[in-house]
């Protein structure tokens, strides 16, 4: 149990708070992962109506990873608020110092929240949680594999670096869809950045070129993998593999492509 592990290190459970960061999007999660700094400024402005739920001297700081697992970050001392920082009227500013104990756990501690998902702030003397697994090390969940890849592409820069390492040395070809229109792009990535480059031109543009997504406005479309090309396909062989696919699901006549 959590509690076992905290009063072995001295800690006194009143003085104590459970945080648990989770937003649409896994984004508590990537600030930690790409930006330890950044995640610490972000865990330190809190909304003054949560100032009583989190006078504690220590927090205990967990994020949600995209397994929807609960992983440790670290345990925070609480030295009180910066002085001299306007924070608008609506939020406090904490000062926060990164506590050693437990610094070898953090990435690899993962625990059973419960069912009190919404309570993202708990006591940890009224809330002693189940320990789930001790990792050897802060791994990042494996790539699902090309054909079960679904994203939408407003997540895609925040997918793990090894995904992204290996939609860049893949090319092939790809669908779009519209989740306002429910219409369907098929699209192919035959350059030397594989998919990830091919998709970035979105995020860019919002239209990747393309004729008809030009007419729109713009819309969070939802990516998927049909086909990947192997090590020797030429340019030729995927724009061929793509005509194939847009003649299968009919995207000319009855989705966004116009050649």
């Amino acid at each position: 149990m959590l509690n076992t592990i905290l009063s072995a290190e001295k800690f006194d459970l009143s003085e104590i708070r459970l945080l648990r960061h989770q937003e649409k999007g896994h984004i508590p999660y990537e600030i930690w992962r790409d930006n330890r700094q950044s995640f610490d400024l972000y865990q330190s402005t809190q909304s003054i109506k949560n100032e009583g739920k989190l006078r504690a001297k220590y927090w205990i700081s967990f994020v949600v990873t995209p397994k929807n697992e609960t992983l440790f970050v670290g345990v925070y001392e609480v030295k009180g608020f910066m002085e001299g920082v306007d924070s608008g009227g609506s939020c406090h500013i904490y000062d926060l110092i990164l506590d050693q104990r437990l610094n070898d756990l953090i990435g690899k501690l993962l625990i059973d929240w419960g069912d009190g998902e919404r309570a993202w702030i708990q006591h940890t003397d009224r809330q002693d949680k189940r320990i789930l697994e001790i990792r050897k090390e802060f791994k990042e969940p494996d790539f699902p594999g090309f054909l079960n890849f679904i994203s939408p592409l407003s997540k895609i820069n925040g997918l793990p670096r090894n995904w992204i390492t290996t939609l860049q040395s893949s090319r092939g070809v790809y669908l779009l869809t519209c989740p306002k229109t429910k219409e369907q792009y098929v699209g192919s990535a035959t350059g030397e950045s594989g998919f990830w480059g091919r998709w970035q031109a979105y995020i860019k543009s919002g239209d990747g070129g393309n004729i008809a997504l030009k007419s729109r406005d713009y819309s969070d479309y939802q990516i998927s993998i049909l086909e990947v090309a192997g090590t020797a396909s030429t340019y030729e062989d995927i724009i061929h593999m793509e005509n194939l696919w847009k003649s299968k699901l009919q995207s000319r006549e009855m989705g966004l492509n116009r050649n």
